[in-house]
């Protein structure tokens, strides 16, 4: 595919050009397209942050610099890439060599892993034990890419001190461990200087580029070259939709923006459609994701932002809910309200752009990261971590146990797990929404549960892992309309699986540990906030899953 558009329809293309006609006559596309920070005020935006538009071309100078490595990883072998980071700098890399092995299909990897061309990523962000234990098998010809603008995450960390014993199990050297790292952060972060330390490899970035608007950066193209993806057609496509982008016609960046801040404005009958739903021919992918933390990033904030939903967790009726379908094999879909067309390079510079325009209608710096909402939540994790070796977590008392199911919760309810999901439910705005999030190493997902809650709460239902889900989508959730209801589950290690509870070397907890601290941690943010949470703990994942998902059955029934 080498041309772009984008299509809209009904109530959304009244909204939309009602906002494109105002963006125009406000001179945003010209002062966008020329990098004027004053469009977000004098002082609130400074003119680094819209570096992200010069990406498709600048980041032409990264891939000459990266030649080198690649070619030298080949050389040694090293064609299994294993990315550790959590949020915009993991879906970015994955989206890519995820979207790439679509258009020229290979032989599918296994858990976590996507196939490119000549190499094979494996992202780690926490969530799944599973993929660890796939890229331990392939540890002779693993190369691990650490991404983060800032510093080393609590999962980052964990995972290095994995790694590192690992290979020195191997018979690896120090100086040979030091060479199968390879660091990509900012110029001057902490990871920079922890880098030099070890004499892991960098690359460094602009500090000054917003981590969710560096899909085209060093975060995004780097780990997707290693592992085959062909980034020089990716910035090719993106150049393409450049010359258009300063247009006051003519420019799908600038009705996509207006498609999605004039929609979430309050409309005349006094209703905001601020929820989305992404659609992929294929079903929800990577690509959705990075869509997903860049809208909740980029406008969660100042009680306002964009929440993006998949497919199983919309149900009938929703007027404040307008489908997005992305790429539709038809000239219009019948269930999406707005398509977009346009290859994967020139995806990322559209939503960027339609992020920075729907953020300017909002009235919101789109360029700002998300606040303390996510740092607080892993600072307070480590912080249990740290006062709690050698004894429990500090997880509280559960307000009953259901066939082995531990509810957690401040909401009154009955005394079986089926009451409990009741009266979250009820919980749940009119114009609000559920997330469900699970801090679990097994195949559990909230994916399982999200159309029947749909149908109990007839509201839209959020799913995803953590903490990668609540890293991405967190500010929207914290700092936005404070309309959500909360679902988390935690767990016990699943029976047999060795690598749930696997010790992080060095540290005085395991992995299992780690998770089960970053669950309580955001459940406690939330709480700080006034939301509505309900924790259900599995002392067996197996079984409590299996429970779980009858109780959520059982409600939606009746």
């Amino acid at each position: 595919m080498s041309g772009f558009d984008v299509l809209t329809r009904g109530d959304v293309l009244h909204a939309a050009l009602q906002a494109r006609d105002y963006l125009v006559d406000c001179g945003v596309p010209g002062a966008l397209a020329a990098k004027d920070p004053r469009l977000w005020g004098r002082r609130a935006v400074d003119h680094s942050r819209l570096g992200w538009l010069d990406l498709p071309a600048a980041s032409r100078g990264l891939l000459d610099q990266i030649d080198g490595l690649v070619a030298e990883a080949r050389y040694s072998g090293l064609d299994h890439i294993v990315l550790i980071g959590v949020g915009a700098e993991a879906l970015a890399a994955q989206a890519i060599v995820e979207g790439q092995a679509a258009a020229a299909p290979a032989l599918a990897g296994g858990p976590g892993a996507q196939e490119g061309p000549r190499g094979e990523l494996t992202v780690l962000d926490g969530a799944d034990s599973a993929a660890l234990a796939f890229a331990m098998e392939r540890l002779d010809r693993t190369l691990v890419v650490l991404s983060s603008k800032a510093g080393v995450s609590l999962e980052g960390d964990a995972y290095r001190r994995v790694f590192t014993a690992a290979f020195r199990e191997h018979g690896l050297s120090d100086r040979e461990i030091a060479g199968r790292f390879l660091v990509i952060t900012d110029h001057g972060s902490p990871l920079h200087d922890f880098a030099r330390q070890c004499g892991y490899r960098i690359g460094l970035t602009d500090p000054y580029l917003p981590g969710h608007f560096g899909a085209l950066s060093a975060y995004g193209l780097v780990p997707a070259v290693l592992a085959g993806a062909d980034a020089h057609r990716l910035l090719d496509e993106a150049a393409t939709l450049v010359p258009v982008l300063g247009r006051n016609d003519d420019n799908p960046g600038l009705l996509l923006g207006a498609v999605l801040g004039g929609c979430a404005q309050q409309g005349a009958d006094g209703l905001a459609r601020d929820k989305l739903v992404l659609r992929e021919p294929g079903g929800s992918g990577a690509l959705s994701a990075w869509i997903s933390q860049l809208l909740a990033v980029g406008t969660g904030k100042r009680g306002r932002g964009v929440l993006a939903f998949e497919p199983p967790g919309i149900p009938d009726g929703c007027p404040d809910v307008h489908g997005v379908a992305i790429n539709p094999r038809a000239a219009a879909s019948d269930d999406a309200d707005t398509s977009v067309w346009a290859p994967l390079g020139a995806q990322f510079l559209l939503w960027e752009y339609a992020t920075a325009v729907s953020g300017w209608l909002l009235g919101v710096n789109p360029f700002e990261p998300g606040g303390t909402a996510v740092q607080e939540a892993e600072d307070d994790a480590a912080a249990l971590l740290r006062t709690s070796a050698g004894r429990p977590l500090p997880s509280g008392d559960p307000v009953l146990v259901d066939g082995g199911v531990e509810v957690h919760t401040d909401l009154p309810c009955g005394g079986d797990l089926p009451s409990v999901v009741a009266a979250l439910l009820d919980r749940v705005p009119g114009t609000g929404y559920l997330t469900v999030v699970t801090y679990l190493s097994g195949e559990f997902s909230g994916r399982y549960l999200a159309p029947a809650l749909a149908r109990g709460a007839r509201r839209p239902v959020g799913y995803g892992p953590g903490p990668g889900h609540l890293h991405a989508t967190g500010p929207v959730h914290k700092d936005g309309p404070g309309t959500g209801a909360f679902l988390v589950v935690t767990g016990d290690p699943a029976p047999g699986d060795a690598f749930a509870d696997l010790a992080v070397p060095g540290r005085s907890y395991g992995l299992d540990r780690l998770q089960l601290a970053r669950g309580l941690a955001e459940v406690r943010a939330l709480r700080r906030r006034g939301l509505p949470v309900v924790r259900l703990h599995l002392r067996d994942p197996i079984e409590g899953a299996g429970r779980v998902a009858e109780a959520v059955r059982s409600v939606t029934r009746a």
